[in-house]
């Protein structure tokens, strides 16, 4: 399953109540370069990143309530020996079946949104969930910032073969995601991941200094 957020995710900054932080939504399809662009901000001073897919893979894990979820809707036969969930069986269902895609989302993003808000309670300053499904599942607006990665389509679905990814599985995976049109119309930054990574790096800096500005003018005013 790729990630996202829905009900449960973090409300905003609260002011005079708790600690001001700015909660940023960065998102982008299948080989937009979003998990490089994560990385980068995750090794700035004052960014904490959070990765939907492993919030998502702890759910997934013997006993925990992803596991659970799943098996209710699916059956054992999706479950592994240990009780853990079988990706590849997992990912062999709903991805072919859109209705199955809709019920695995509506039981599992809720829980991604709680186990996100548990860190954020530890985080501060700027706390950036990383995740795929953000415009999708309608959790866009539940943050200060949204942030999508973009590129074209085929140069994606190149990318992405280059990286071991059956073709149609690849032409599935973005038919299930929302257009980049989609996701640059709700997005506050857009970063274009067309050409080269000192390009890409220059437009990550150039984001990360708005950022910082965000949070400063939003402190200043608590």
């Amino acid at each position: 399953m790729e990630s996202g957020m829905d009900d449960g995710a973090p409300e905003r900054r609260t002011g005079r109540h708790g600690p001001v932080r700015l909660t940023v939504g960065l998102t982008g399809g299948l080989a937009s370069g979003k998990s490089t662009v994560a990385r980068w901000l995750a090794e700035m001073d004052g960014f904490t990143v959070v990765d939907a897919d492993r919030l998502v893979a702890d759910l997934y894990r013997p006993g925990q309530p992803g596991a659970e979820a799943v098996r209710r809707l699916f059956g054992d036969a999706v479950l592994d020996e240990r009780g853990a969930v079988d990706h590849r069986k997992l990912g062999a269902i709903v991805f072919g079946d859109a209705d199955a895609r809709r019920a695995l989302e509506a039981a599992i993003h809720p829980l991604v949104g709680a186990a996100f808000g548990e860190e954020l309670e530890r985080a501060r300053g700027i706390v950036v969930l990383e995740a795929t499904l953000l415009v999708e599942t309608g959790g866009a607006d539940r943050y200060d910032v949204l942030v999508t990665v973009e590129a074209d389509p085929e140069l994606r679905l190149e990318r992405a073969v280059e990286r071991g990814v059956e073709r149609e599985s690849a032409r599935g995976r973005l038919a299930a995601q929302a257009t980049a049109e989609q996701r640059i119309a709700r997005a506050d930054h857009v970063l274009w991941n067309e050409g080269s990574l000192e390009e890409l790096r220059a437009r990550v800096d150039e984001l990360a200094r708005a950022l910082r500005a965000r949070l400063a003018a939003a402190r200043s005013e608590a």
